[in-house]
Parts: C-alpha cells; sequence; structure tokens
C-alpha cells in the first residue's frame, strides 16, 4: 500500500487585460479548449485546457496588471512549464498554426528540449521535457 496521495496536476493562475482576447490565444492559437467561463457572455474569469494541461484567466477590473515572471526578474525564465512527451510534434503542430514562438525548440543547457511561447498577456510558457 502506498501511503501518499498521487496528484493530478496543477493548474497556474494569471491575471489578464481581458479574459476574452486571453481564451481566444489559448483556443485559437495553441489549440486549447475553453473550459469554464463566468459569466458566459464577457467573462471575468475561465479555465482554459488542453489534455492535462489547464490555465486559469481572471481579470480584476481597474488597472491591476499582469505582471509575468520575466518582467520581474531576469533569472524568472517562465510562468508556467508545461510538460510534453513530444515537445517536437507540439513545436511541428504549433508552427503550421503560424504560431509566434519566443524561442523555438532547442536542447537547452539545463537538460530539457522544448520551446518557448509568450501569450496575449506576456507570460511565457515553456513547453518540453527533459532530455532523455
Amino acid at each position: 500500500m502506498n501511503p501518499r496521495a498521487e496528484l493530478g496536476g496543477v493548474s497556474p493562475f494569471f491575471i489578464v487585460k481581458n479574459v476574452t482576447r486571453a481564451v481566444a490565444f489559448y483556443v485559437d492559437v495553441l489549440g486549447f479548449e475553453r473550459r469554464y467561463a463566468e459569466p458566459d457572455d464577457g467573462p471575468f474569469f475561465a479555465i482554459v485546457g488542453r489534455d492535462g494541461a489547464q490555465i486559469f484567466l481572471k481579470h480584476f477590473g481597474g488597472d491591476l496588471a499582469a505582471q509575468p515572471n520575466p518582467t520581474r526578474h531576469p533569472g524568472a525564465l517562465w510562468d508556467a512549464f508545461v510538460y510534453v512527451d513530444d515537445p517536437d510534434k507540439l513545436h511541428t503542430e504549433l508552427s503550421a498554426r503560424d504560431v509566434r514562438f519566443r524561442r523555438n525548440i532547442t536542447n537547452r543547457t539545463d537538460g530539457l528540449r522544448g520551446f518557448e511561447v509568450k501569450d496575449a498577456d506576456g507570460y511565457v510558457l515553456f513547453f518540453g521535457r527533459p532530455r532523455s
């Protein structure tokens, strides 16, 4: 018997300027689906996801702006690491959608293989995995 509970996943929570625009980026550009939006018309909160990955998006009103990690410190490279079994296959799929990559697919010096995409609010997502 395993005494540890199994974790299912984690969902980053991004503050965005416009939820509808943010959802459109994830759905139309990255191939995510809209899993939830409140209210349905003109949402202030939404959940987008693809397979086991999902992201919470929320607009708080006023001038509360997004604050992506890379804008806070040069060593804070990403806002989310999205594990992908085959980053090359995903890179090819997204290339066919004319995605503008922040960094193309590469073998990084830290032992990872993957690529970076910046979303509509400046959040940086790394899609990849450790090299085998």
